[in-house]
């Protein structure tokens, strides 16, 4: 999950579930400045005095009342603690949803819903079948404690701070992950895709956010859309989801660049026949297809030369799927990422031809080969990571440049404005699976930069 802080025009912070947003208003005619003071209750002009006794050693993070909203949350779920499960539009995740505006409430924002259930207030907090309590939620609370934190210090901010819990981070449901920043970022396609899309259950993603209360009209899905530059930057705080600020123990990872993901769909279809009757020279095994691909994948990926390269078969399914029967048809989900798009899309390349290889030496047919998405690699923002490293000098907190392999809300939102996003430590750097755990004192850690980094920010 994700928080963003955006600055807008009338001085507002975004946070999203896996991340922060600070959006910076740009100060055009003399009737919007007039409006900005109005709204911000301080002249635009004003000398900065007014936070001459705001220092980070006034910002303070409540992490016991934290910990048990992260706690209370993680109970909006379908499987039993400690694991969380909660899907996109069920009624877990409306509850949930409804948990987290109340918060926003509570804390002073104004709240309102786009068409698919982005909120702002402005925050992703599904989560993945059995997975963890802080992947997430982290930064959608953390951005929610940051804005009170600066509210607790005196702090005023010169543009606004704006909240966003962002719809679907996690693509469970339709298989579509980012939905909603990929939405606000301006996807034509998606809109057109969702017209049609339904679940593993056949209910389309139409039916399933009206029943939720969102979608009321085809047309409001392109209603989402942002325009560039909505926001003057996009902040996102997120547990690391790998293992390397623990190890290193390192308090803080200033990230910059996001990896590439591209996601593959791949069938094959064979004959199929009794497993004892049917002779090995006489096969045509749709199945053992499906695992030399997956072989394949890992070959290519290696083959690489860069750690940056992954490759993953997070799915492979077999038909009919009898001990006794050999696979008529197999299905495979192939993610595969990269912080350089043109080595990944030579990954992508050498998969497709081993595919077509496959083909022809099993005797099977190569049924489908589609390319979901194919997304570009993501910068953060230089002036954004260079306000992230002096908080954390000011915090005296050790921090480190890294990469995010893990694709985060950030990606899209950074079509929007600046982007940046911010890494705590995990343990073990376990992330979807219910062992996923951040400490108090990283939690706080990371509130308190991203609380400082937006009051830089917005002071920009």
């Amino acid at each position: 999950m994700a928080q963003r802080f955006p600055l807008l025009p009338f001085l507002v912070l975004c946070l999203c579930s896996s991340a922060s947003i600070i959006g910076i208003a740009h100060q055009h005619e003399d009737s919007t400045t007039q409006t900005m003071e109005d709204f911000s209750g301080y002249p635009i002009h004003e000398p900065h005095s007014f936070i001459q006794n705001f220092t980070s050693s006034s910002l303070s993070v409540d992490t016991e009342s934290l910990q048990n909203q992260i706690d209370e949350l993680a109970t909006f779920s379908d499987t039993p603690a400690p694991s969380v499960t909660r899907i996109l539009y069920t009624e877990k995740d409306v509850l949930a949803r409804r948990y987290i505006k109340n918060l926003m409430g509570i804390s002073g924002l104004s709240v309102r819903e786009d068409a698919v259930g982005n909120i702002f207030g402005r925050s992703h907090i599904d989560a993945i079948p059995y997975s963890g309590k802080y992947d997430g939620v982290v930064g959608v609370l953390g951005a929610i404690e940051a804005i009170n934190s600066l509210k607790r210090s005196g702090f005023k901010p010169r543009r606004s701070l704006e909240i966003i819990l962002f719809t679907s981070e996690e693509p469970t449901r339709f298989g579509i992950g980012c939905l909603g920043s990929r939405l606000l970022a301006g996807s034509k396609v998606l809109v057109k895709a969702l017209q049609t899309t339904v679940d593993g259950q056949n209910k389309s993603f139409l039916d399933a956010a009206r029943a939720a209360g969102y979608a009321k009209d085809q047309d409001d899905l392109s209603s989402v859309f942002l325009r560039k530059g909505s926001y003057s930057a996009f902040v996102e705080l997120h547990i690391e989801q790998g293992p390397i600020l623990e190890e290193e123990g390192i308090s803080i990872g200033i990230v910059t660049a996001i990896a590439a993901p591209a996601s593959i769909k791949v069938e094959f279809e064979g004959n199929g026949g009794h497993a004892g009757a049917v002779l090995m020279p006489n096969r045509n095994d749709a199945g053992l297809a499906a695992a030399e691909l997956a072989l394949a994948v890992e070959k290519h990926v290696l083959e690489s030369g860069s750690i940056d390269t992954v490759g993953t078969v997070g799915i492979l399914e077999l038909h009919p799927g009898a001990i006794n029967s050999i696979p008529s048809k197999s299905h495979l989900a192939i993610d595969t990422r990269d912080i350089d798009e043109q080595r990944r899309n030579n990954v992508i390349e050498k998969i497709y031809q081993s595919a077509i290889k496959i083909e022809k030496d099993r005797g099977v047919r190569l049924s489908e080969f589609k390319i979901v998405n194919q997304d570009p690699p993501a910068l953060s923002d230089k002036s954004i990571t260079e306000a992230m490293e002096a908080a954390s000098k000011e915090l005296n907190l050790p921090h480190k440049l890294m990469i995010s392999r893990a694709y985060h809300d950030s990606l899209f939102m950074a079509r929007v404005s600046p982007m940046g996003m911010i890494f705590i430590p995990c343990y073990k750097g376990y992330s979807h699976k219910p062992e996923e755990y951040a400490s108090h004192q990283d939690i706080a850690n990371g509130v308190k930069v991203l609380a400082l980094t937006l009051a830089k920010l917005s002071l920009n």
